[in-house]
């Protein structure tokens, strides 16, 4: 081991350790902790720690905060081990907004402000700002974490308050927020649509965009996080009877939806993105209205 080169055993070896083990291993000497701090090291422990038996489940509900390992043989989940807010907070008021890699942009409801967190660490870092960035008002903004060609994570803040509309980067490394233009529809930044948490696939930010009342405009707004530039493409072409509501996910760098839409049934079928179309890939069944009373992420 002597004879190993520093950057053999870094990036051979530290890149397949679990996050734990890194944080400790940071505190060996000023050399590690700096190999340790890169962003190609970062990026290397993420693409070597995606395997399904690093899976975890994170759950906040009104009392705790709790982790649980995915079983994926037989979809169950493992025994819950509580997790501590490292940050200051009231009655465990935290809000989930966006995640990625096992980084987490998370709100505290009590303060608005906005937090990068990673539980498995437990370091975070707070976004809000003196000039009144890193603010977040729940059902008027929204939140898209994602990281660029240069493995820099960042935060997509988009503001629909009224007399306040604007879309603002935080970059964590320069640590610092500023102003891009939104060029598609201003009306989209009104308080009459409703936007969801970004979905990061495939170097692109993807948002829906819903319109606050019964038939209204549906659209899904793509964020290229390179080129910083906005685009629209047409929600799937789902029935506009009662309430709409569509739900994205990657699933191996592969855009889905599932979209629903009802009234006192819901029918949801599941799509794909291919290009700028949507493609259906299968239909469920009426369900009851179903109401969701936890926050739950997955992470590794």
């Amino acid at each position: 081991m002597a004879d190993l080169p520093i950057h053999t055993i870094v990036f051979e070896i530290l890149t397949r350790l679990p996050a734990k083990d890194v944080g400790r291993s940071k505190s060996v000497c000023k050399q590690w902790y700096a190999l340790l701090s890169t962003q190609d090291f970062v990026r290397i422990h993420c693409s070597r720690s995606l395997v399904s038996s690093n899976q975890r489940v994170l759950l906040i509900d009104d009392l705790t905060c709790s982790v649980r390992p995915i079983i994926s043989n037989n979809n169950d989940y493992g025994p819950s081990s509580i997790v501590t807010f490292p940050f200051h907070h009231q009655n465990n008021d935290v809000s989930i907004l966006s995640h990625l890699n096992g980084l987490l942009c998370v709100c505290l409801n009590h303060t608005y402000e906005l937090l990068l967190w990673n539980p498995t660490t437990t370091a975070f870092k707070c976004l809000s700002t003196p000039h009144s960035h890193g603010f977040y008002i729940n059902n008027l903004d929204a939140i898209g974490l994602y990281v660029d060609a240069g493995d820099d994570y960042k935060v997509l803040h988009i503001k629909c308050r009224s007399g306040v509309l604007g879309v603002y980067v935080y970059s964590r490394e320069v640590d610092s927020w500023r102003n891009i233009p939104f060029i598609t529809r201003q009306e989209y930044l009104s308080p009459h649509f409703n936007w969801s948490a970004g979905t990061f696939c495939g170097g692109t930010l993807y948002f829906t965009v819903c319109e606050c009342w019964i038939g209204g405009t549906n659209v899904v707004i793509c964020f290229d996080v390179n080129s910083e530039q906005f685009k629209e493409i047409s929600f799937p072409p789902v029935p506009s009877i009662g309430m709409v509501q569509g739900v994205l996910v990657n699933v191996k760098n592969v855009l889905l939806m599932f979209a629903s839409t009802g009234m006192f049934e819901m029918t949801i079928d599941l799509w794909t993105l291919q290009g700028d179309y949507w493609i259906k890939v299968l239909s469920c069944p009426p369900i009851p209205p179903i109401s969701l009373s936890l926050w739950e992420v997955v992470y590794n």
